[in-house]
């Protein structure tokens, strides 16, 4: 019998903490060994992975003759966010990391915390949900702690334009095929953020207000340590041109 998944329950959390953890003791050990081997053997096992998380899935909903155009097509923000976490992995580029940081953050880590699904631990469809999402954000974490990539200003502006293409593209994905990318024609079927939200199809603008707070919410912690920076740089010019 197959077990139901438990939102919050020991599996799910233990998933949290691996997806925390384990980019926090990859980055520790990269930086400690300071080799561009190490760093490469994290980057392609978190690429590994993710691929696999996705493989697995496809494989088990063809298994169970679930698998449609919905489902193995990637155009849920999760799977791009996916994607761009691959290529940065493979060829650390700035654009790419912060629309993988920003649509990890903003999207993805919602699908980690409220995931649309019904099977628990041990199930393969358990693991193959929280490999590709549990990685993503997994692989922000260390490109971000281990590598030291980091968002900037710029940033926001960037990951919303391309924000406003994938909502394009899905809504008109959706709008020919019936289809449900970004859950912009419903809400999903399991609990979620989208639940205290208004309903269809209002909560897509409530959607649009939440993304631009959440780049802000993300970019904060680089915002605030930028200023520190200054801050003391400018105090340690002052005292050098004997400025009290």
């Amino acid at each position: 019998m197959t077990a139901s998944f438990e939102r919050f329950g020991p599996a799910h959390l233990g998933v949290i903490a691996l997806t925390v953890m384990t980019p926090l003791l990859l980055s520790a050990i990269v930086r400690w060994l300071d080799s561009a081997a190490s760093a490469k053997i994290v980057s392609w096992s978190l690429i590994a992975v993710l691929i696999g998380g996705k493989i697995l899935m496809l494989v088990l909903l063809a298994r169970d003759g679930e698998l449609t155009l919905e489902n193995a097509a990637p155009l849920y923000l999760c799977d791009w966010a996916a994607i761009m976490a691959v290529v940065t992995l493979i060829y650390p580029d700035q654009l790419t990391y912060e629309l993988c940081y920003f649509w990890a953050l903003a999207g993805t880590l919602q699908a980690l915390l409220t995931p649309d699904l019904s099977y628990g631990f041990p199930d393969p469809r358990f693991i193959s949900f929280f490999a590709l999402h549990g990685g993503v954000i997994a692989s922000v974490l260390y490109m971000t702690i281990g590598i030291g990539m980091r968002p900037v200003a710029m940033s926001i502006v960037r990951a919303l334009s391309c924000s406003a293409i994938y909502l394009a593209v899905a809504m008109a994905v959706n709008s020919i095929f019936g289809t449900n990318y970004g859950y912009l024609r419903a809400k999903p079927a399991h609990a979620s953020l989208l639940d205290y939200m208004a309903p269809w199809p209002f909560y897509i603008a409530q959607l649009a207000l939440l993304a631009v707070l959440s780049c802000l919410i993300y970019y904060s912690p680089f915002f605030i340590i930028d200023r520190l920076r200054h801050g003391r740089t400018a105090n340690k010019i002052g005292c050098m041109n004997g400025q009290p």
